[in-house]
């Protein structure tokens, strides 16, 4: 236990020298907007997604004008990102719901959020932790890399399974701050594809090197 511990500290002691000011990459100034922006993300990259929304949130400055858009003409507007034909017809939907459920707000509820089209639990713990404050995290492509390689999930754990394990394990009152720090290190750090693991100080408890170390990377 304490040697698990001891690992635990080291990730986050060192996250914390990497990433100390991690915060959500996605534009928003209204709650709602941080909705909209993370369901857009799904498949795409946040650059992409603050590409459209700066145009898509300037046209339609309210939910109210978002709810009443023609859905061809947000189509043109996000179609740079994936799958942009449900997702036009999915901002019009939760902007109606919004409006019609909650007087236009975003609510701490987990049912009510995922209820929503294309809103999962992935979607919803970003909306939770971000505007509430709430100790989840969500599980991206990032984090269940970086989960895997430093030991943390096993290879063939699902998402759901990978969230619990982290949320376990990791400190309370830190989990929203390393839920991004996680993120950045997988994003620009921890890669895919030739992670910088010549200058990682991690590599003392990561599975992906004791495994590639004698190879090209």
């Amino acid at each position: 236990m304490m040697k698990k511990q001891a690992k635990i500290i080291e990730i986050i002691n060192y996250l914390e020298q990497l990433y100390p000011n991690a915060t959500c990459e996605l534009n928003y100034s209204k709650d709602y907007e941080l909705l909209l922006a993370v369901m857009l993300s799904a498949q795409t990259t946040d650059v992409r997604v603050n590409m459209v929304t700066s145009i898509l949130f300037d046209k339609y400055p309210s939910l109210e004008t978002l709810a009443n858009a023609n859905v061809e003409d947000i189509m043109n507007i996000i179609k740079p990102i994936g799958t942009y034909r449900k997702k036009s017809k999915n901002i019009i939907d939760i902007s109606n719901s919004l409006l019609e459920n909650y007087n236009g707000r975003v609510p701490n509820s987990r049912k009510y959020l995922e209820s929503l089209p294309g809103v999962g639990r992935k979607t919803t713990n970003v909306i939770l932790s971000i505007l509430y404050n709430e100790p989840v995290l969500a599980v991206d492509t990032h984090v269940k890399r970086v989960s895997v390689r430093l030991g943390l999930a096993k290879e063939n754990d699902d998402v759901l399974i990978i969230e619990q394990k982290l949320t376990k394990i990791l400190p309370k009152e830190k989990i929203n701050k390393l839920h991004h720090q996680l993120i950045f290190f997988g994003r620009y750090h921890c890669k895919a594809r030739k992670p910088n693991c010549n200058n990682c100080a991690l590599t003392n408890i990561c599975q992906y090197f004791k495994t590639n170390k004698n190879s090209s990377l």
